[in-house]
């Protein structure tokens, strides 16, 4: 024991060192360049860079098609006994696909849809769509906090629905209130996918940024989850002094981060020497059960769209039923990894069916899945050892820990890459569809980072 101790402390030493040599280092900010995403060669006029009402539209023709497929669908048995186990138990979807057809309404939630502002405005070739909410009231002299919010996968949009009237209008006189602009990821929902390859989440940050520029913004916020997490990261490394703090509620450690390494080997026997505490030790280990099979289990998804996702995508895109099971399936592990031993996947204890299938309904009606799961395959295949992988974020930093998340990150993880983490909260309940799932609780901690921020940059 006394040998293992002392190897932790002198690897412990060398691990401080090292970060201590590597933070007095230069800051080193990525460049962005600009790209074009339309279809053929980039014209050489200038881009139009109007800003258009957009509207979400349906048709019967739209209703009837989705109609006749549903009824056409053709059912397969689970196993006895098996829940979510193996996947969406068919016995369930049965239920789903039924409300689906005879109780839901696509007529009233595209209403519910357009109860925001929408807009689309087109930037290097592509046309991006996002909602646009201002507050309808602010006190006297004051000014709404610009706040850009990036949604991942299989979400969207719609993901910020909940949340969106808690940061606008909220009920406090002593919260910030904020002007809210929620894109969709080229590829994904109503913005258009890129026709070129190698459109990555360093491109949707570079793009976002430029949409902020458009509407007026020098400086902002921005919060993500999921595949927004990694854009809103990297458009606070391509523009740290226009963004003005970050906030993520997914956080996953920095590339092949020593001290993490070293954690991880010695972690459980000497928490404390990693600044681990007793949470943080019952989330990560043991490492193979947590780190390793949970992984391998729950990725199989990610290998097929990093590889291939053209193949499995045109099945989606063909099959109502099909893309409801692939992406619902998502909703019920990703909340609680519990729920896949539950007969309906635990689906309605957090979300309703017509929130649920409103976010399909969007990627049905856009038909975008498999541009969406294009995004896994050009992040993926540029290998992980990116620039902006290893670089740090030097921006005001906020995490919210949410327990049921995919990943856990620590803060002694996270604080290696955020190195200026301003709050790193241990939310109460919920999952990685935060937003949508327990859209108070983020919105109180993104209120809380805010004002944080905003204080110290007023001394």
């Amino acid at each position: 024991m006394y040998t293992e101790l002392a190897l932790a402390l002198g690897l412990g030493a060398v691990v401080a060192l090292v970060a201590v040599i590597f933070q007095k280092k230069s800051k080193i900010v990525l460049e962005a360049q600009d790209g074009w995403w339309g279809v053929g060669a980039c014209p050489q006029e200038p881009e139009d860079d109007s800003i258009r009402p957009f509207k979400v539209e349906t048709t019967s023709g739209e209703i009837e098609d989705l109609n006749l497929r549903l009824d056409q669908t053709r059912s397969f048995p689970s196993l006895e006994d098996s829940q979510f186990n193996y996947g969406f138990n068919s016995k369930y979807l049965e239920k789903v696909v039924s409300y689906w057809r005879n109780d839901f309404s696509w007529r009233k939630q595209v209403d519910k849809l357009n109860k925001y502002p929408h807009f689309k405005t087109k930037i290097e070739g592509i046309d991006i769509h996002y909602v646009h909410v201002k507050p309808k009231r602010l006190a006297e002299g004051t000014r709404a906090v610009p706040l850009m919010m990036v949604h991942g996968w299989p979400g969207s949009f719609y993901e910020f629905y909940g949340i969106i009237p808690l940061l606008t209008e909220p009920s406090s006189p002593d919260d910030i209130t904020f002007e809210i602009i929620c894109p969709s990821i080229p590829g994904y929902g109503f913005s258009e996918a890129p026709h070129k390859k190698g459109f990555d989440g360093l491109c949707a940050a570079h793009i976002f940024n430029k949409l902020m520029k458009r509407l007026g913004f020098d400086q902002y916020y921005v919060q993500g989850g999921d595949w927004g997490s990694l854009i809103t990261t990297n458009m606070a490394q391509l523009e740290p002094n226009a963004v003005k703090g970050l906030h993520v509620n997914f956080a996953p450690p920095g590339k092949g981060a020593l001290l993490m390494i070293m954690s991880l080997l010695f972690g459980r026997r000497f928490p404390k020497l990693f600044g681990f505490t007793e949470y943080d030790v019952k989330q990560l280990f043991p490492i193979m059960e947590k780190l390793v099979v949970d992984s391998i289990r729950e990725t199989g998804y990610m290998h097929i769209q990093a590889t291939k996702p053209d193949t499995a995508g045109r099945a989606l895109n063909d099959s109502p039923v099909g893309l409801a099971a692939y992406i619902l399936e998502k909703f019920s592990t990703w909340t609680d990894n519990e729920f896949k031993n539950l007969e309906d996947g635990g689906l309605e204890r957090k979300f309703s069916l017509d929130d649920l299938l409103t976010n399909v309904m969007i990627y049905w009606t856009s038909r975008s899945i498999i541009s969406s799961m294009r995004f896994y395959k050009e992040n993926f295949s540029k290998g992980m050892n990116q620039l902006h992988a290893k670089l740090p974020v030097y921006v005001p930093t906020g995490v919210a820990c949410f327990p049921n998340e995919l990943k856990h990150s620590p803060k002694s993880w996270v604080e290696q890459k955020y190195y200026k983490l301003k709050t790193y909260t241990q939310m109460a309940r919920g999952g990685h569809f935060a937003a949508m799932e327990e859209p108070q609780l983020l919105a109180e901690d993104v209120q809380n980072f805010v004002k944080i921020v905003e204080k110290s940059k007023k001394k």
